[in-house]
């Protein structure tokens, strides 16, 4: 058994300089068991910045259930949007003010009281009892439950098995401190999804089911010639760039300083972006958008003005739809694509084939003039390595026999998936769905590529994906690519 009061000392020196989650901020701030209870409902699968915009807005027009029962559905949905499944959670908010009245219009302290309420588990009673009543009580979150069984303090299956077993053995001076320290280490260091082990202050930890983030130098310092430097090529499926404004956008691309950075799935026309998103400081940006409003785009942020941009492939079927944005520089060309899916029942299949085939013409001449990055979502797993459950998967859309023996095709004809070159791990990620808490487990698909051709291949000094950035169903992926002064 470990010390787990000298692990919790050390985790809680390490957080101390982290923000506290919102629902310790708001419990430290207010005391207000009510405004405890709906920032807890609002931060379910959601960031804390965002939970904590959405519950400001919400306590200025209802800070306690009599004034929460005077908003309709529509109202309180429009105030907390976009925290995760907002309608949900407004229907939630809705019926409060009702199943409160049960309990004279308070709210109970009790857990088997607590989960009578609508939108309360288990994880929101116990977090709303710790909090607001300082009463015993164990939070256990997915963070909680997973890096308990990291270190080996318990060995269970599920989050409520964790909260049964941390009652019997874990001391009581840590019940009501053990969930804000591990979600902000969860959130910061102890990553669902390639943890930063090699600064973890645990020396001793012991790691069971973990795969630790692989290090990989930072090769743009070694220039491998006087006359040649390394620029940074970032792409991601945003799944809504106004969205994903919301969610710490321009953070994250000051973070991942990029020389380029495309984007795809952005669902909106130029005019519909702020001028924020259009003008972001040290970038010109280009956008090729569909006709149909809130579906697919692709946008390329770069720091070098391009010679030229071209527009789609020139095949009005798939240019109507905004799938792919290409800008030429002085030796190489770079291309943002979002190619189609498949869609339910393959219904699309048919589609995506004859894109890839006029994609692939295109692409082909492009690079017999000069060299060519490919950058996006190409909606298809290639290998069995780049998903968790091929077998069972093999019939549906992203992993079809058609789709992937188009893949073979691309690398038949000269181009390079570029991540490949330097990792062949399995679990190595860039999609996962947003049910079944998928991601936290890491069950995914390898679906957002960087190809080169075949040219090209020397160019290329690094490529890695980034599971930590959130934001969006995909993750960023990033290249290292030299270019000649």
């Amino acid at each position: 058994m470990i010390d787990i009061d000298l692990y919790l000392q050390k985790i809680a020196a390490f957080v101390a300089d982290k923000k506290p989650p919102v629902v310790d901020l708001i419990a430290t701030q207010t005391r207000d068991p009510f405004k405890v209870l709906t920032a807890t409902i609002l931060s379910a699968r959601t960031k804390d910045e965002v939970t904590a915009k959405a519950a400001e807005r919400l306590f200025a027009k209802a800070k306690n259930a009599t004034e929460l029962d005077r908003l309709s559905r529509t109202e309180i949905a429009v105030l907390i949007k976009p925290v995760g499944f907002f309608h949900s959670k407004a229907k939630y908010l809705q019926a409060l003010p009702a199943a409160l009245a049960r309990f004279a219009g308070r709210v109970p302290s009790e857990i088997d009281e607590l989960i009578t309420l609508p939108g309360v588990g288990r994880k929101t009673a116990n977090l709303v009892r710790a909090q607001a009543f300082g009463l015993p009580a164990i939070c256990v979150d997915t963070h909680v439950h997973r890096i308990m069984n990291i270190w080996g303090y318990v060995a269970t299956r599920t989050p409520l098995e964790t909260e049964m077993a941390l009652r019997k053995q874990l001391p009581p001076q840590h019940w009501l401190t053990v969930n804000s320290l591990l979600v902000a280490f969860g959130q910061t260091l102890c990553k669902p999804v390639a943890p930063h082990c090699d600064k973890c202050p645990l020396a001793n930890c012991r790691k069971f089911g973990v795969r630790p983030r692989k290090i990989i130098s930072d090769k743009r310092k070694t220039m491998t010639t006087p006359t040649s430097r390394c620029l940074k090529f970032v792409s991601w499926n945003v799944n809504g760039i106004r969205a994903v404004e919301k969610k710490g956008f321009f953070d994250i691309v000051a973070s991942l300083n990029a020389d380029i950075f495309a984007t795809q799935e952005t669902k909106a026309q130029p005019e519909q972006l702020s001028a924020e998103l259009k003008n972001i400081a040290g970038y010109q940006s280009y956008w090729h958008s569909a006709e149909r409003k809130g579906y697919s785009g692709v946008g390329i942020y770069t720091r070098m003005e391009p010679i030229s941009v071209i527009y789609g492939l020139g095949v009005e079927e798939f240019d109507n739809e905004g799938r792919v944005l290409t800008l030429e520089f002085a030796d190489f060309y770079f291309s943002s694509i979002y190619f189609p899916n498949s869609a339910d029942g393959l219904k699309r299949l048919d589609f995506k084939l004859r894109f890839n085939a006029e994609l692939q013409k295109f692409v082909l001449g492009l690079a017999a003039k000069k060299s060519l990055l490919l950058c996006g979502d190409f909606n298809v797993a290639h290998k069995p390595i780049d998903l968790t459950y091929p077998e069972k998967n093999r019939k549906f859309a992203g992993y079809t026999p058609e789709e992937c023996a188009w893949m073979d095709q691309l690398i038949a004809a000269g181009f390079i998936d570029t991540f490949r070159m330097f990792n062949q791990e399995a679990g190595q990620y860039t999609w996962w769905s947003f049910r079944a808490n998928a991601r936290a487990k890491n069950i995914g698909w390898r679906i957002d590529y960087f190809c080169v051709d075949a040219n090209s291949r020397d160019r290329v000094l690094a490529a890695a994906i980034h599971p930590e950035i959130i934001g969006s169903d995909h993750c960023p992926i990033s290249i290292d690519f030299k270019i000649g002064d």
